[in-house]
């Protein structure tokens, strides 16, 4: 029961499709310890699943419906969860979006899509909670970032350019707070098989769905890609005591890809 007494806000909360997603794996993998959970997403319905799976854990759920690239809409969030719970201990910017591209073939309006709901929603969320945290003299942040931010799997400009804006945002802002008592920290997940990954390869092969599914497992050196229970073990021991002496850094979660050579060349995505 680490995080007995604890509030854990979770922004990207809900699951888009059926199963374990990582904020609904992380919401419950924190509500089992003992946490309460302020359940974070910008569609009502994809938050019901989180809820029934925190309510099974035993713990205390609360829904929120925000855009988190609206400052008023997190802040309405943050007054909420507090006035709920009367703290807030643990924030997990978890709110993300992808694009496939280079310069040249994205749009603006998509980077600038994805660099608002992947980075400009950590900034929002931490402008309303980190008064909270002060408050208290305590709190831990973790961002979820990517191993896009440091590795080329493939063209994702906008996506890799966003995560590679969230570790040095982790860093910096984790240096800032250090003396009020709280820590910064990113997970850094690899290739992960979570609903939303899923039904994107689903609708790009098509067919050829579980071919593609299969490539991607092989590359990894552990043989199989990451799950959402990774990343929420991962964050559940970030976010408690255990790491109190880390902070202004990210936590790889990749099966070993990070350290290792792919075996075979990119080609135009049809593995990756």
């Amino acid at each position: 029961m680490r995080f007995k007494g604890k509030v854990a806000l979770i922004a990207g909360a809900g699951s888009s499709a059926p199963g374990w997603s990582n904020g609904m794996a992380v919401s419950v993998a924190l509500a089992r310890e003992g946490a309460q959970i302020a359940a974070l997403d910008s569609n009502h319905d994809n938050l019901q699943p989180t809820l029934s799976a925190v309510a099974e854990a035993g713990a205390e759920c609360i829904p929120l419906v925000a855009d988190v690239t609206q400052s008023t809409s997190l802040k309405n969030a943050v007054d909420a969860t507090v006035a709920r719970f009367g703290r807030i201990d643990i924030l997990f910017n978890n709110v993300g979006l992808q694009a496939l591209g280079g310069p040249e073939e994205i749009s603006e309006d998509t980077w600038d899509r994805l660099m608002s709901a992947n980075v400009k929603s950590v900034m929002l969320a931490c402008k309303h909670v980190l008064p909270v945290m002060r408050s208290q003299r305590s709190g831990v942040i973790v961002n979820n970032s990517s191993l896009a931010a440091i590795s080329f799997l493939y063209p994702s400009i906008a996506y890799s350019s966003s995560k590679g804006a969230v570790d040095a945002f982790t860093r910096n802002l984790a240096v800032q707070v250090a003396p009020d008592g709280i820590r910064v920290v990113a997970v850094r997940p690899g290739l992960m098989a979570t609903p939303r990954i899923t039904q994107r390869l689903k609708q790009k092969f098509g067919d050829d769905f579980h071919q593609a599914l299969a490539d991607r497992h092989r590359i990894v050196p552990m043989g199989r890609m990451g799950d959402a229970w990774d990343v929420a073990h991962a964050v559940a021991f970030l976010a408690s005591d255990d790491a109190r002496y880390i902070t202004a850094t990210e936590l790889i979660i990749d099966g070993g890809l990070s350290a290792s050579v792919i075996g075979q060349p990119w080609s135009g995505e049809r593995n990756l």
